[in-house]
């Protein structure tokens, strides 16, 4: 997959001529590769528009089949969500080059079970989402049970979490779990839906930069010629300008570009991080072995291996330094409660056992 790989549309077909409307736009747009378009709609509550279905398949393939071609003159591709083995079939007789599986199918091994067979032999590519809750395993199981089943053109598909607390997103970002399923798949290409992580036109460009910042492979962005009036996730989407402004934002011009000038500037600074990693690992093991030695008195004085006085104090003290200091009072209270919990079993570890 060349990067990075833009994949952008309108987040339910409405009619003809708005995805007529929005297929111009972005075939004029540069760095465009495919155009995404809802066919199906999984809504959370019954009641709300849920697609047109079939009728905007074939809409599709009249606009594939009329000779319109995307910027780098190569023929209009669509995509969309499939959600039962029956969509698979009509979305390889109207001639979809390509399918997603939503967070909710994800989340589901005998649905994706289901599909997988369906599109067993297709030749169809897939895409696939993140589950709606931060579990890598059941993402990478879906991943999985498709390649079982011989799909050979995989991606994943970064579209956040829901959580208790979203941190003003619809969906949280979790950027470390999509990192920690990269680093696992090393192999799988790996895209950015920053439209349903953010829910909000105005993080859109934000999240994107974000995402390019990171090495994504590239996005996939909603895009209506009428957000304010579009049937379905209105608030999410972006108009054609809008989009064509945020790609000339996130993809710089070559002429402008000088890798080895960064690079000269960037070694530097890499090496100090490095030699403050190793520091930091260094002090991590000093700690850990006055530990083995605390763990030592305590035993000998019958004293317990948990002082909770003693640790709030330590915590407030370091969270006040952090805080001194401008640092993310929460980022470093998470690493202290690990520190802590290491500690803790360092020194339970040097308790006697019932064989002493």
């Amino acid at each position: 997959m060349e990067k990075p790989y833009i994949i952008a549309g309108p987040c339910s077909v409405e009619s003809q001529q708005q995805l007529q409307e929005v297929c111009r736009e972005l075939c004029s747009t540069p760095h465009v590769r495919m155009i995404r378009a809802g066919v199906w709609k999984p809504r959370t509550r019954p009641g709300g528009f849920e697609g047109l279905g079939e009728p905007a398949l074939h809409w599709m393939k009249e606009i594939a089949d009329s000779g319109m071609r995307m910027s780098d003159g190569s023929p209009v591709r669509f995509c969309c969500e499939v959600a039962r083995p029956e969509h698979v079939e009509l979305c390889l007789h109207y001639g979809i080059d390509t399918v997603w599986l939503g967070a909710r199918t994800t989340a589901n091994p005998f649905m994706v079970g289901e599909i997988g067979d369906a599109l067993r032999g297709s030749g169809l590519k897939v895409m696939v989402k993140n589950p709606v809750c931060p579990d890598v395993r059941l993402w990478i199981g879906a991943i999985e049970r498709l390649q079982q089943v011989g799909i050979e053109q995989i991606a994943a598909v970064h579209r956040g979490f829901s959580m208790y607390n979203n941190h003003g997103y619809r969906n949280d970002p979790l950027w470390e779990v999509a990192m920690q399923l990269r680093r696992l798949l090393p192999d799988t290409p790996v895209l950015c839906d920053p439209s349903h992580i953010g829910g909000r036109r105005d993080v859109i460009a934000p999240l994107s930069v974000a995402a390019m910042q990171l090495d994504y492979d590239g996005l996939m962005v909603e895009v209506h010629p009428s957000p304010d009036e579009a049937w379905t996730d209105g608030g999410q989407q972006l108009t054609p300008a809008e989009f064509k402004q945020l790609i000339s934002k996130i993809i710089p011009d070559p002429q402008n570009s000088t890798p080895h000038q960064s690079n000269t500037l960037l070694e530097p600074m890499r090496r100090q991080i490095d030699d403050i990693d190793h520091e930091v690992i260094r002090l991590l093991w000093q700690r850990m072995e006055l530990s083995r030695h605390i763990a030592e008195v305590k035993r000998d004085f019958r004293m317990p291996v948990y002082q909770p006085q003693r640790w709030e104090a330590v915590l407030a003290d370091r969270l006040n330094k952090a805080a001194d200091l401008g640092m993310d009072t929460e980022f470093v209270k998470d690493i202290l409660e690990r520190i802590h919990g290491e500690s803790m079993r360092v020194q339970m570890e040097q308790l006697p056992n019932d064989k002493e």
